[in-house]
């Protein structure tokens, strides 16, 4: 008996090469300076970022970060 290697359903036939679009993996993620501050945010807030990180599995201080650069990035195109 054969073994299913999950290659049945596969599209067979001709293939088109297509030209490789991706940066190389150092510039994938951009590194940005940094500064460490000292802030005060309601639990409420704080308890919302933490279970939204959670279910994404990100630290929360992470997402506040990505929070706060997405508003200053839309702000400034203003």
């Amino acid at each position: 008996m054969r073994k299913n290697d999950g290659l049945d359903a596969a599209p067979k036939g001709k293939l088109t090469v297509i030209e490789d679009f991706l940066p190389p993996p150092a510039q994938l993620v951009r590194r940005e300076r940094t500064v460490r501050v000292t802030s005060e945010y309601t639990k409420t807030s704080i308890d919302f970022l933490k279970e939204e990180a959670k279910k994404v599995k990100v630290p929360y201080q992470r997402m506040l970060r990505s929070l706060v650069d997405l508003y200053v990035e839309r702000q400034s195109n203003h």
